[in-house]
């Protein structure tokens, strides 16, 4: 690598709080219009923008993004020009969920009809905590951080190990249903079951690794979970208690296990859960505390997450 200072744009807001991590953050040149944190990043020119309104209710939500990927377009437009005239080193992306971020396809169209050197593009798709972890060290390795890469690496291992050793053994842990969209209802996926057992849970209808699975409601109170987050992609904690309570009212789900034993919670799933970048060592302590309140307070209660028991 040249001796400058490298030009990095990140198309993904995890990535975005990767490298802020590592101590890059003013190394940004670009990010997308989703990269909010850290708040400082909010001042740096946005190259994309969303092709689908984000406020319409779910079930149009999905509809739309469903339509938009099926017709092979991206859900997010990349400001060809915007990018260029930014000169960035590192493009970071990804090629896992197309209704989240922008795609390596995007890029190579946007990036066709550059001129002079074109800029490297780091592409991550982490779908396992350990995953996370390792995109880490990957995006400290190309910037020649590998060291800081590495150790913030650690620091989340350490930080998720030191809970995971408290957590109670597996016949007295309660089943756990992590709901990832509500209408239509979908199961999370990824490294969401892994953070479950980290925080003494065991996850029901998802295994790690594997994306989100759409179900129905039939399937969620069949499988009688002990308790139920609610976490839908892309909602703060104000957006999915508010969608989250009419969820909960449906008949099938008012009738479940966690429902009538108030072990239902809606948590900020946009800030924590559904990025996979260094605020997921947040999300295992969040989900902890829910889990296991007698012996885990991290004081996260209104602002990561909030009990939908009627009080």
């Amino acid at each position: 690598m040249s001796m400058h200072k490298p030009r990095i744009v990140s198309l993904l807001p995890s990535a975005t709080e990767i490298v802020a991590a590592l101590g890059l953050g003013t190394n940004l040149v670009g990010r997308s219009h989703a990269c909010d944190f850290p708040i400082e990043v909010r001042q740096i020119p946005s190259m994309t923008r969303p092709r689908v309104n984000a406020l319409k209710p779910s079930r149009t939500l999905h509809r739309n993004v469903t339509k938009l990927i099926e017709k092979v377009l991206s859900v997010f437009e990349v400001d060809a020009e915007r990018l260029r005239a930014a000169k960035p080193d590192f493009i970071i992306t990804q090629h896992q969920c197309e209704a989240c971020a922008v795609t390596e396809k995007d890029l190579a169209d946007a990036l066709a009809k550059w001129t002079g050197s074109k800029p490297t593009i780091i592409s991550l798709a982490p779908t396992k905590l350990s995953e996370v972890w390792a995109s880490f060290g990957t995006v400290g390795e190309m910037m020649d951080l590998g060291w800081a890469g590495r150790e913030l690496a650690e620091q989340a291992r350490e930080r998720v190990e030191v809970i995971a050793e408290r957590a109670p053994p597996l016949k007295d842990r309660p089943t756990v249903a992590c709901i990832e969209w509500l209408d239509p209802p979908m199961i999370a996926g990824n490294w969401i079951p892994d953070l479950v057992v980290a925080a003494g849970g065991r996850p029901v209808m998802a295994k790690s690794g594997q994306h989100a699975e759409s179900t129905t409601l039939g399937k969620i109170a069949e499988a009688s979970a002990d308790a139920m987050v609610l976490m839908p992609c892309g909602f703060d904690l104000e957006r999915t208690m508010t969608e989250g309570r009419e969820f909960l009212a449906r008949p099938s789900m008012a009738k479940t296990r966690a429902v009538r034993d108030g072990r239902v919670w809606a948590v900020d799933g946009n800030a924590y859960f559904n990025r996979p970048g260094p605020r997921l060592m947040t999300s295992v302590e969040i989900l902890t505390e829910i889990l296991n309140p007698r012996q885990f307070n991290a004081g996260y209660q209104g602002v990561g997450w909030e009990s939908l028991a009627d009080r």
